[in-house]
């Protein structure tokens, strides 16, 4: 989602291909005599990956790019089927892995595989990622996910034993998927601490997957080679691959679909009926999934406007002056029109939706509805006290005029998406500014950027998320109350929102100990009802994840539970 150059971008990415291939300085590692076009794939993300790290990212974009190098122990396939990666097996309660009092499970991992600096993988590596993920100094996205364990143990060199806080039915969130990468111990355990953004592996890993980075300009290019001491080294298909970030949505889907410019287009959400139409120049074609993903608007429950004596914005102590207010919340989401939004923005591509969980099918609630009704939000909001009082054309209340900045990342389809709501909203006399952010700053989770959606430093803000895995235990955890980020966790966590409600966190704890399938299905989809009844979260649209992929590349196998290049390892070119 960065800068505009539509009409030119068939010139411009050419460009951009030549200049990451020729004007780099090229190290030894990555000049090969024996590259040419047919063994390099060429990756174009206009959402620029900018640390290699996923522990220490927000971003999607991140993750996908770190997920050509490192490698969890398992993940699942589109059939929720678990696939082993660095596990020698999956662990069950028949070959003894799974406890049978649900509190531990053991992972057998396989033997004699190497680091791509040669350096041999073993347990301790394992273990390592779990240290450094939970160190709170360390500030890592994934802490949230990693705090069900009560330690990790070495049985030997090749098998891990997860020792969980209770009985733990979700055994298989942690290590497993796009939250369970393993870092290598060696070029980690120097930087396990607040020091752990300078470590130089953040931006040259080193990971036991299928190609290694041999370049990477942060917000720019990333060139990856095969690692010669991959486990299926010999089947690799690619010599070189470049991950080259620029354009937009719309741009990267020209290259790939109409001018051939570049093999495979991440994530391009853009409105259904240019995609057709792009997809008419035979070049490539579109490959969507209907997982997990949810474009949905969040509402600041503090006050980006107030500042505390020890200068924090969004404080938890400061109340948001009418957003705290659940009635006009739910006017809120009374203004919102979804059915535009999902039918004339998305298209085939999304379906309007109310709730919080879209996926897996089971735990998708019933009980939840969404309406499109601004006569009712207009008399929510004035039973709530907002009037406006100096015919300025904005509600006001004890001198607080309704004013809000709603903010989302640099993307064309949000862009517009903004632009309807804006337009409801003015029209029952809330005053909208509309903020756009460029991705690579909006999702990375820099404690030092006061503009990532950790700080929301707005009063409304939208992005897509989902659950990474078929059991949303995790996802549901972004509204817990220790999720939040702040000033004193270095802005780590998910609750943006700085929502805290004492009976979701009790519902959540519940969820993550109950053994009964049907008493865990159904305190998920209340932990739902709860978010979306109260109007805690505007859930607008449930969106797949959309590809484009040049008709020369094979094996692209989209998952809802993991990163796109998860079997990068399969991918070939005819």
């Amino acid at each position: 989602m960065k800068k505009h150059s539509k009409i030119l971008f068939s010139i411009f990415v050419s460009l951009l291909w030549i200049n990451s291939c020729t004007s780099q300085p090229q190290t030894q590692q990555s000049t090969n005599s024996n590259t040419t076009p047919d063994n390099t794939l060429r990756l174009l993300y206009w959402q620029a990956p900018t640390i290699l790290n996923p522990h220490l990212s927000t971003g999607f974009k991140d993750a996908e790019a770190s997920r050509i190098t490192l490698e969890p122990l398992a993940s699942f396939n589109n059939q929720g089927e678990l696939i082993p990666f660095l596990a020698a097996e999956i662990p069950t309660v028949e070959n003894g892995g799974i406890a049978n009092d649900g509190k531990s499970v053991t992972w057998k991992l396989k033997p004699n595989l190497k680091w791509s600096d040669g350096t041999p993988f073993t347990a301790d590596d394992v273990i390592f990622t779990y240290e450094f993920i939970s160190n709170p100094d360390v500030g890592s996205s994934s802490a949230g996910t990693y705090k069900i364990i009560e330690n990790v143990e070495k049985i030997d060199d090749f098998t891990v034993k997860i020792n969980f806080k209770d009985v733990t039915p979700g055994w298989f969130l942690v290590f497993v998927g796009t939250e369970g990468m393993i870092l290598p111990k060696h070029k980690f355990q120097d930087y396990n601490g607040a020091n752990s953004r300078q470590a130089p592996a953040n931006l040259n890993p080193v990971g036991t997957g299928a190609y290694q980075v041999v370049e990477f300009k942060p917000g720019d290019v990333v060139i990856y080679e095969p690692n010669p001491n991959f486990r299926d080294a010999e089947t690799l298909s690619f010599q070189r691959i470049e991950l080259k970030g620029g354009g937009d949505a719309t741009s990267a889907a020209r290259a790939v679909l109409q001018t051939g410019d570049a093999d495979y287009a991440y994530n391009l959400q853009v409105e259904a009926g240019v995609l057709k139409q792009l997809e008419t120049g035979g070049k490539g074609k579109i490959i969507s999934n209907f997982g997990s993903l949810m474009e949905r608007v969040l509402i600041n429950q503090t006050d980006p406007n107030k500042s505390t004596s020890e200068g924090e914005r969004s404080s938890l102590k400061n109340p948001h002056p009418f957003f705290s207010d659940e009635s006009v919340r739910q006017a809120l989401s009374l203004a919102i029109d979804r059915e535009t939004i999902a039918n004339q923005l998305y298209g085939v591509t999304g379906t309007a939706t109310a709730n919080f969980i879209v996926a897996p099918q089971q735990f998708v609630s019933e009980n939840t509805g969404y309406e499109f009704n601004l006569k009712q939000a207009e008399n929510l909001l004035e039973e709530a006290g907002w009037k406006d009082s100096n015919n300025n054309g904005i509600r006001d209340k004890n001198g607080v005029e309704m004013k809000v900045l709603f903010q989302t990342s640099v993307n064309p389809l949000r862009q517009k998406t903004q632009e309807v709501i804006k337009q409801s909203l003015e029209s029952i006399g809330i005053s909208v500014e509309l903020r756009s952010i460029d991705p690579s700053v909006y999702f990375s989770g820099d404690p030092a950027n006061s503009d990532t959606v950790e700080h929301f430093y707005a009063d409304l803000q939208m992005f897509s998320t989902g659950n990474t895995s078929p059991d949303p235990t995790a996802y549901l955890k972004t509204y817990t109350c220790d999720e939040i980020p702040q000033k004193a966790n270095n802005w780590t966590g998910d609750n943006a929102s700085r929502y805290c409600n004492q009976k979701y966190d009790n519902l959540w704890k519940q969820a993550t100990t109950e053994l009964d399938p049907q008493k865990r299905q159904q305190l998920f989809i209340q932990m739902n009802d709860l978010l979306v009844k109260n109007a805690i979260v505007i859930p607008l649209v449930h969106r797949a994840d959309i590809i484009g992929v040049n008709n020369q590349i094979t094996g692209v196998e989209l998952t809802p539970w993991d990163l796109n290049t998860w079997n990068i390892h399969n991918w070939r070119k005819k």
